[in-house]
C-alpha cells in the first residue's frame, strides 16, 4: 500500500534525538569513532599482512615496505579523505548518506527526466547489493583476522581458531533482537583504547627508525615500486585496498553522526593512528633479518606487542572486530529500510529496539540470513587469508559506482565547471579502476563470491521493483473513476456507522477491497476513506506536510500520509493526528480493508521473463502483511482478496 514520490518541497525534518542535531561535537566524535570507523580500524590486522604473505608475495625488504606503506597512504588520502570526507560526504540528501540516499537525492532533483536516469538506478541498486555481500564478508573476516592472533600466543592454539570464531559470530548475531544501544554505549570507549594501542605499538618501533615517516609520505617511492615490480605492484594493489575498506561507511553512517564529527574524527585521530600503526609494521619487519622477517610478516599486527602482552591485544582486537561486525550488520539493517520503503524490496518484519534512536533497528530475516552466509564463509574459506581474495572486490565496486553517482551529483546538481570537475574525477575514477582491476585477478580464488551475492541480490531487488510496477499499471487500468463511483455509491447503497479505511497504492480511482466489499458486503460506513501512503525522497517528512487531505464529498475522502524513507510507517498514530475530516480517529470505530493481490500468468508480452514473473509472485506471497508493516491493529483488519493478470 505504498507508493514513492518526488518531494523537493519537503524541508528536512528529524525526530528529536536524531543523532547530529541532539548532542555535543565531541560525543559525537567519540561516537563516530565507534561505530563508524571499526570496519577500517581493524584493516591494520591484515591489510599490511595480506599484501607481503597473501596470494601474491613481496619480499619484506625496503623497496616493498617503502612502496607499500606509500601506497596505504595515499590511498587514505585520495579514497577516504578527498573523496569521501571532503566532497561525497557533502551530497547528503537531507543529512541522510549512503547509495541509496544519494540515488534518491539524484532522482529528486533531475526529476526523473534526464535520459540516463534508469542506468544510474541501476548503478545505485547494485552498488547497494554489493554492500550485503560486504556485510556477509566483514564479519567473517575481522572476527577470523583477530581470533588468529592467538596463534602468536601459542601455535598450539591453531585448531581451535575456528570454532572460537563461529561462536563469537553466533553470538554477535544472536544478540541482535535485544538492540545494542547498551553495547553501542561502549563501543566508543573500546575503540578509543584501540586506536590508542594501536598507535603507541607503532610509535614504538617508529622512534627506532624515524626516516620511515619521511618515506611513508614521498610518492616516489610507490612510484619506484611500480617502475621496478611492475605487476607485483598492481597485484599489490588488491590487497592495499583492504586499508581502506569501510571508507564508504563513512558516507553510509553520516546520518547518525554528522559529517563534521566524522571528518573531525579521521582526520586528527583515526587516519593518524592507522598509519602510525602500519608504519610501525613496517619499521619493525625492515629492524629483523631477513629470515625472521617473512615468518614475522605473516602477522605482523599481533607481533608489534611485546609477548606478555600479546594476548590481550589480540582480546582487544577481538573487542573492535566485534565492533566493526556489528557496524556493518546494523548497516545491513538501515540499508534494507530503506530499500523497503523505496521500493525496492518486499515489505519485511522490522522491529525497533530503542524508543530513543530512530536508526536502532532489526529486521530478523536480514540478520538470520547473515549469519547463514557468514558461517558458511567462515568453514568454507577457512581463514583471513582465503577471505582476502574475496574482500576487496565488493568495496572496490561500490567504490567505483560511488565516483559514478558523484560525477551525476557534480554535473547535475552542483554545477560544477568542466575545467574543476573532470580532473578529480579522472583521479578518482582512475584509482578506483586500478583497485578493481587488480582484484578481478582474485576472482578465482574467491572473489567471485561477493560478485554472486551481488548478482542474486541485484536480480531480486530489480524483480521486485518491475513486478511492481508492471501490478501497479494493470490495477489503474481497470480502476473505475472515483467520482462516478461516489455519487452512484452515495445513493443506493446502505449505510452503516463507522470509519472505513481503504488502503490503496492508487493516488486516484476507486480501490479493489472497497469494490468488493460493497460487492458482497451491500453496505458502506458512514466515512469512508481512501488511504494512500507514500514514501518521499527524503529520509524525513515533518508532521506539518505529514498529511493531504482531500473531500470527495458524500462522507467519502481521499487521504494521502507521507512518510520519509528512514521513517516508520505507522498508520495509526498519523490518523490519531487527522482532524480535518469528521470526528476525530477512535480504532474501535474503524475498520481497515485491505487487498491480497493473486498473480496470474498472462499470455501476452508483459515486460518481464516468465522465470521473474514467478520469482516476483514468490517475493509477493512472503512479503509482510500490511497489517504489521503499517501497525494496523490485528482484530480492526479485513482482507480482501483480489486477482491480478501480470
Amino acid at each position: 500500500m505504498t507508493d514513492t514520490q518526488t518531494a523537493s518541497d519537503l524541508p528536512d525534518s528529524r525526530p528529536a534525538g536524531h543523532g547530529q542535531h541532539q548532542a555535543s561535537l565531541a560525543k559525537l566524535t567519540v561516537g563516530a569513532v565507534g561505530v563508524v570507523f571499526g570496519d577500517i580500524g581493524t584493516s591494520p590486522i591484515y591489510a599490511f599482512r595480506e599484501t607481503f604473505a597473501g596470494h601474491h608475495e613481496l619480499a619484506p625488504d625496503a623497496l616493498h615496505i617503502f612502496g607499500v606503506l606509500s601506497l596505504i597512504f595515499w590511498s587514505m588520502m585520495i579514497v577516504v579523505t578527498f573523496k569521501y570526507v571532503a566532497v561525497i560526504m557533502r551530497a547528503d540528501n537531507k543529512g541522510e548518506g549512503g547509495s541509496l540516499a544519494l540515488l534518491a537525492l539524484i532522482s529528486r532533483s533531475t526529476g526523473g527526466k534526464a535520459r540516463w536516469t534508469s542506468g544510474i538506478v541501476l548503478l545505485g541498486v547494485f552498488a547497494c547489493a554489493l554492500f550485503y555481500g560486504d556485510s556477509m564478508i566483514t564479519p567473517a573476516i575481522s572476527v577470523l583476522g583477530a581470533v588468529e592472533g592467538l596463534t602468536t600466543v601459542q601455535p598450539d592454539f591453531g585448531p581451535y581458531v575456528i570454532p572460537i570464531a563461529v561462536a563469537i559470530l553466533i553470538g554477535i548475531f544472536a544478540i541482535q533482537s535485544r538492540g545494542t544501544a547498551k553495547v553501542g554505549a561502549m563501543f566508543g570507549p573500546v575503540m578509543l583504547f584501540y586506536f590508542f594501542t594501536i598507535s603507541v605499538l607503532g610509535i614504538y618501533y617508529i622512534a627506532g627508525s624515524p626516516a620511515i615517516i619521511i618515506q611513508t609520505l614521498n610518492p616516489w617511492n610507490a612510484i619506484q615500486f611500480f617502475y621496478a615490480d611492475g605487476w607485483r605492484a598492481f597485484l599489490a594493489l588488491g590487497s592495499v585496498v583492504l586499508a581502506v575498506t569501510g571508507a564508504e561507511a563513512l558516507y553510509a553512517d553520516m546520518g547518525h553522526f554528522g559529517r563534521k564529527p566524522i571528518g573531525v574524527s579521521w582526520l586528527f585521530f583515526v587516519m593518524p593512528a592507522l598509519m602510525l600503526n602500519y608504519m610501525g609494521q613496517g619499521a619493525m619487519i625492515l629492524s629483523l633479518e631477513a629470515a625472521t622477517a617473512v615468518e614475522v610478516v605473516k602477522n605482523p599486527f599481533f607481533f608489534l606487542a611485546p609477548e606478555m602482552f600479546r594476548l590481550p591485544l589480540v582480546i582487544l582486537a577481538t573487542m573492535a572486530s566485534v565492533i566493526a561486525s556489528q557496524a556493518v550488520i546494523s548497516g545491513a539493517f538501515s540499508v534494507t529500510q530503506q530499500a523497503i520503503q523505496l521500493g525496492f524490496i518486499p515489505r519485511l518484519s522490522i522491529r525497533h529496539t530503542s524508543e530513543a534512536a530512530v536508526g536502532q533497528i532489526y529486521i530478523p530475516v536480514i540478520n538470520w540470513a547473515l549469519l547463514v552466509m557468514v558461517m558458511l564463509l567462515v568453514l568454507f574459506f577457512q581463514s583471513s587469508s582465503n577471505l582476502s581474495a574475496a574482500y576487496g572486490i565488493a568495496v572496490t565496486g561500490a567504490m567505483f559506482i560511488d565516483t559514478c553517482l558523484l560525477a551525476v551529483v557534480l554535473f547535475s546538481l552542483w554545477k560544477w565547471k568542466p575545467w574543476l570537475a573532470v580532473p578529480l574525477l579522472a583521479v578518482f575514477f582512475i584509482v578506483d579502476i586500478a583497485y578493481f582491476a587488480a582484484n578481478l585477478t582474485k576472482v578465482p580464488a574467491g572473489g567471485w563470491f561477493p560478485l554472486l551475492i551481488g548478482l542474486i541480490v541485484f536480480t531480486l531487488l530489480t524483480t521486485w521493483a518491475r513486478g511492481r510496477q508492471l501490478m501497479l499499471r494493470r490495477m489503474r487500468e481497470g480502476s473505475m473513476p472515483v467520482e462516478i463511483f461516489v455519487k452512484s455509491a452515495a445513493n443506493s447503497a446502505t449505510r452503516v456507522p463507522g470509519t472505513a479505511v481503504f488502503m490503496t497504492t492508487a493516488p486516484d480511482g476507486v480501490p479493489h477491497a472497497l469494490l468488493h466489499n460493497l460487492k458482497h458486503n451491500k453496505v458502506l460506513h458512514d466515512r469512508v476513506m481512501l488511504l494512500t501512503v507514500r514514501i518521499e525522497d527524503v529520509p524525513f517528512v515533518p508532521e506539518e506536510k505529514r498529511v493531504d487531505m482531500t473531500d470527495l464529498g458524500s462522507g467519502f475522502y481521499r487521504l494521502v500520509l507521507r512518510f520519509g524513507f528512514m521513517q516508520e510507517s505507522d498508520v495509526p498514530a498519523a490518523l490519531a493526528a487527522v482532524e480535518t475530516c469528521g470526528p476525530q480517529f477512535k480504532m474501535m470505530d474503524t475498520s481497515f480493508f485491505l487487498a491480497r493481490q493473486t498473480l496470474l500468468s498472462s499470455t501476452k508480452p508483459t515486460g518481464m521473463a516468465k522465470w521473474r514473473e514467478k520469482l516476483f509472485s514468490w517475493m509477493l506471497r512472503n512479503a509482510e502483511s500490511a497489517m504489521e508493516f503499517f501497525k494496523l491493529p490485528p482484530n480492526r483488519v479485513v482482507e480482501l482478496g483480489s486477482q491480478v493478470e501480470l
